[in-house]
């Protein structure tokens, strides 16, 4: 076989494996946290931080999110300076706004 068609012929191999791996629930914790949208479900009912494009910074009891990355904040508080500004309580964060999600 050619190089490049090996090399797909691997790959393709691979995804089946992985596949058959994920349908049969077999995958080890590393594996399951190594997409975005899995290390996200880990930290579900978790503390975390949030912080914002335009500087904010808010710390809560992760709820929900979807795939836009749109966040539900439980016994949220906005801080600043490593100090509370605002206790919110429950809270909903549009996804294009985040820029890093953080265990605290």
């Amino acid at each position: 076989m050619h190089t490049k068609a090996l090399l797909h012929h691997n790959i393709y191999k691979r995804l089946k494996i992985e596949r058959i791996h994920h349908n049969r629930g077999e995958y080890t914790k590393m594996e399951q946290h190594s997409r975005p949208l899995d290390a996200l479900n880990a930290a579900r009912g978790k503390q975390v931080i949030v912080n914002l494009k335009n500087g904010s910074m808010f710390t809560g009891k992760l709820k929900a999110f979807d795939i836009h990355i749109n966040v539900v904040l439980e016994e949220a508080k906005e801080t600043e300076n490593g100090a509370v500004k605002r206790q919110l309580g429950t809270v909903f964060i549009r996804g294009d706004t985040i820029t890093i999600i953080s265990p605290a």
